[in-house]
């Protein structure tokens, strides 16, 4: 039986397993909606208030859950308020696809109303993209983009789908969900290499990355610890993968990471880096970096061994296999001083830290975090926020921290959160800063029409906190642009929108508030005052070095 091409992109979505759809209707795409709306009762579409949420949407739902997230736009600026979305994706390697409507294909190349080359805008920020231009080849393209996104490293791919095709009528027959293509295992040699490197170190450190979240490896990073006996860190793209309660585990290491975390990288003599990349903002000064260390990388894309480090040994490959493998092959061991030395540096971490009674990010979060459980996701958006979140927050299971690592995209939150939630059913708290709130605060409306069960935490500073943080520090205090001088009211805001909002002052408001807040099956904005001299520490100055550390600053700031 013949169907069209729009009934085609429908069918093909629910064979391969997508049961939410992200998006915004336009001229190019209403064929395309249209059998949404026929088929409402198979897949769900969320309306969200602008396309890049829709993007960010589908990104946190698939970050949350691992599937493939699915977000649809119309042609011209429908497509192209996509991008940051997909830049957002495609720089953390989530599995995304991207379903962009056109003008009819007699049409393309004339400057035609909304008309944009979707795909050559996009070229190099997917792992490939698509244009359609025969409805015999719909239903396999869109197959093949699924395909793709979850193959080998995910990250996000665009089909873009002209009028014509939408239209268009040929045969369609259901064929089974796409699997990935298998898997590339590491070479046994490079393994076995590896284990005599792991049999002479007496210092190691396991650097995970988000790779492990993505590779299902938490577990077997784990057991490989154990039987080394090594230190664990992380890159922010690899917060969640490892238990906070897992004594072995020193969090987030890098520019604004753990002191214990970053100077246990640094004295390490080995370092075995899992699905991680190796960014600048997790090395600081490469010239500089972990120089008693040798180091191996394990990682599925090959293209980032050697990349930004250059490492002793390089092992291509699943990380879950590799490290379930390489587990095997090691001896088991004990690294007394080197135990002892990271528990000294815990103990240096802790030292540091200050204890105050005021509305601190360390206490907001601390309060929260004693009313959520284990279940729940942590968002944020990008800034000062998000590296307290990255900090502070507890994790006890993978797939809860949900946030803009590569890319640091303002205004991710509150799509992401949204998908999030409508991936898993759990409820998410939203760290974020009035800065970053203020990108996509329309997202609000989105979460009130969906109810969903959310929590906006506001870090309510007044500035733009990370780059007034780096003024204060390295432009004698040029604050340009950065003072944000702003009346919205929060509260009222969220009123408006059809939201519940509280405003506090004090950790003992915070405390009668939250639990309130988060008891509630609706979204929730609570804005928080914090003072805006409040910095981000420990913190590696750019282009700096572990030596370099600023753990405190002193003085009027």
């Amino acid at each position: 039986m013949k169907i069209s091409g729009a009934k085609i992109f429908v069918e093909t979505l629910i064979e391969q397993g997508c049961d939410v759809i992200f998006g915004y209707p336009g001229g190019q795409v209403i064929n395309l909606f249209d059998e949404l709306y026929l088929n409402k009762d198979r897949i769900k579409h969320v309306l969200t208030a602008h396309e890049q949420g829709a993007s960010h949407a589908a990104d946190g739902y698939a970050r949350a859950t691992g599937k493939t997230g699915v977000v649809l736009a119309t042609s011209g600026p429908g497509a192209t308020n996509l991008v940051t979305g997909i830049a957002t994706a495609y720089l953390d390697s989530i599995p995304m696809v991207a379903i962009t409507g056109n003008v009819p294909c007699s049409l393309i190349g004339r400057d035609s109303f909304q008309e944009v080359d979707i795909v050559g805008v996009t070229m190099p920020i997917t792992k490939h993209n698509f244009i359609v231009k025969k409805v015999e080849d719909l239903a396999d393209t869109i197959r093949l983009a699924f395909k793709l996104a979850k193959s080998g490293r995910p990250g996000p791919v665009l089909v873009d789908i002209p009028k014509d095709v939408q239209v268009s009528m040929c045969e369609f027959e259901n064929k089974p969900v796409e699997e990935p293509y298998p898997m590339k295992k590491a070479d046994s040699s490079l393994l076995k290499k590896a284990a005599e490197i792991i049999a002479e170190a007496e210092k190691p450190y396991i650097y995970c990355g988000g790779g492990i979240i993505a590779g299902n490896a938490s577990e077997e990073v784990q057991k490989f610890a154990d039987k080394i006996d090594a230190a664990i860190g992380c890159s922010m793209m690899g917060l969640s993968a490892i238990p906070s309660s897992n004594e072995r585990y020193l969090g987030m290491q890098g520019m604004h990471g753990h002191y214990a975390s970053s100077m246990a990288e640094n004295e390490a003599d080995l370092i075995i880096a899992c699905g991680a990349r190796f960014s600048d903002r997790a090395t600081g000064n490469i010239k500089k970096f972990a120089k008693k260390a040798r180091i191996i990388h394990i990682d599925i894309d090959g293209a980032e061994i050697q990349k930004n480090i250059s490492v002793y040994l390089g092992i291509e490959g699943d990380v879950k296999d590799a490290l379930a493998r390489l587990t095997e092959l090691v001896q088991e061991k004990k690294n007394a001083q080197w135990s002892e030395r990271v528990k000294q540096l815990k103990k240096e971490e802790n030292d540091m830290l200050i204890d105050s009674k005021a509305l601190t990010p360390f206490n907001i979060i601390d309060i929260i975090s004693k009313t959520t459980d284990a279940d729940t996701i942590v968002a944020t958006d990008v800034g000062q926020h998000q590296m307290w979140a990255a900090q502070r927050c507890p994790f006890e299971k993978s797939r809860k921290f949900i946030s803009s690592g590569g890319l640091g995209t303002m205004g991710f939150g509150m799509g992401a959160a949204i998908g999030a939630n409508m991936a898993t059913g759990n409820k998410v708290v939203l760290y974020t800063g009035d800065g970053s709130f203020g990108m996509n605060l329309n997202e609000l409306a989105t979460a009130v029409t969906n109810q969903i069960p959310m929590v906006i935490v506001i870090m309510n500073n007044g500035v733009l906190g990370m780059v007034r943080q780096w003024q204060t520090l390295f432009f004698d205090k040029h604050y340009s642009n950065t003072t944000l001088e702003r009346k919205t009211d929060f509260v009222k805001l969220a009123e408006a929108f059809g939201a519940k909002g509280y405003r506090v002052f004090t950790t003992e408001e915070l405390e009668e508030v939250f639990p309130k807040a988060f008891n509630e099956n609706a979204p929730v904005v609570i804005d928080c005052a914090v003072d805006c001299d409040e910095f981000v520490l420990p913190m590696l100055p750019p282009g700096g070095s572990i030596d370099e550390m600023i753990t405190y600053i002193g003085g009027d700031n």
